[in-house]
């Protein structure tokens, strides 16, 4: 059976370079979303993290308002909502409330992760373990409070009924790919720093999958983080501040995202460690043929739907024309199916 075009997409975590302000990080996520709208990107999402000086992407809706406001096209939504974090009704009021203002633009994605330490977790909302293992539930009272069914409820949020908000399932282990097949609901994961489980994940969601008024096929899409140059040097320079910036992750000495350097021999070491060359599985890196024949053994590999990529490059313009190469090498590939 021949495939569909792949759809591809980006995944912003707002990460602030060195020397760069909150205001400037968040101005270059929209400049990257308008690149990518015209670059012919299926979606812009916004990850939700907490308690970090080096990531902007804390109030997801108020940016995904930010870039809908200013694009014309491209979807844009969460990737995602931590729900542990949030009340469902006011993620319906949110989300029904862009609806309205952009309709036939917006994106739930949900996860039950809570996108930061477990101290901040719980400064956020003091029972978030218990809502994390609640998360079926919270997914299905939002989608409650979306459907027209819930009009002679004694609690409803009108805004939101009826409103055209796709909701996806997120997962970075095999836990949530259940749930989105049992719910027939699109499902992503986040292969960009949890690759363990990804085959696993998703052979659980295709083998168990259940058609429903949302999708009448499994939907899957995948992270992979992106560095496409002219050269595989000019990408693999780019590749370095990532390598820092997963390194501080794992040492907890966390900082803002580090100007490029050649990839020495020292940092090469460094890829070899197995805790970050796990987390670093799925990055694609060099010039777009190099590029596009690591992503066509991916594809094959997989089989998922859309990627979804995250570009951690220091430089706003350089993430540009990162975009611009992997678009272009994607519809090569889409040219061939």
């Amino acid at each position: 059976m021949k495939r569909d075009k792949i759809a591809y997409s980006i995944l912003e975590l707002a990460v602030v370079s060195q020397g760069s302000t909150f205001k400037q990080t968040l101005n270059n996520s929209l400049s990257l979303a308008r690149a990518a709208e015209n670059l012919g990107y299926q979606r812009y999402w916004f990850a939700e993290h907490h308690n970090s000086g080096s990531v902007g992407s804390s109030a997801t809706t108020i940016l995904i308002g930010y870039v809908a406001e200013n694009t014309e096209n491209i979807r844009v939504g969460s990737g995602g909502i931590m729900l542990p974090n949030h009340s469902p009704l006011i993620v319906a009021e949110q989300f029904g409330t862009l609806a309205q203002l952009y309709p036939g633009r917006i994106d739930l994605g949900l996860g039950r992760a809570p996108g930061t330490d477990t101290l901040t977790a719980q400064a956020i909302r003091p029972d978030f373990i218990q809502a994390a293992q609640s998360f079926p539930a919270e997914v299905a009272r939002i989608q409650n409070y979306f459907s027209l069914d819930n009009k002679n409820s004694k609690v409803r949020v009108v805004i939101a009924e009826g409103t055209d908000v796709p909701i996806y399932i997120l997962g970075s282990s095999t836990d949530s790919a259940h749930l989105a097949a049992q719910k027939g609901l699109p499902y992503a994961f986040a292969s960009h720093f949890a690759s363990t489980h990804l085959s696993g994940a998703l052979d659980i969601y295709r083998k168990e999958f259940q058609p429903s008024p949302f999708l009448d096929r499994p939907y899957t899409m995948a992270g992979v983080n992106i560095f496409v140059g002219d050269t595989d040097d000019e990408a693999e320079r780019w590749f370095t501040s990532l390598i820092r910036m997963f390194v501080g992750v794992l040492t907890g000495a966390t900082e803002p995202l580090q100007p490029p350097s050649e990839l020495t021999g020292d940092l090469k070491e460094l890829l070899k460690h197995p805790a970050l060359n796990q987390m670093l599985k799925y990055s694609f890196v060099g010039s777009k043929a190099t590029v596009k024949n690591k992503i066509q053994a991916f594809l094959e590999e997989t089989q998922v739907d859309e990627l979804i990529m995250v570009s951690t490059i220091y430089s706003i313009e350089d993430r540009i024309k990162s975009a611009r190469l992997f678009a272009q090498l994607m519809g090569e590939i889409n040219e061939r199916i």
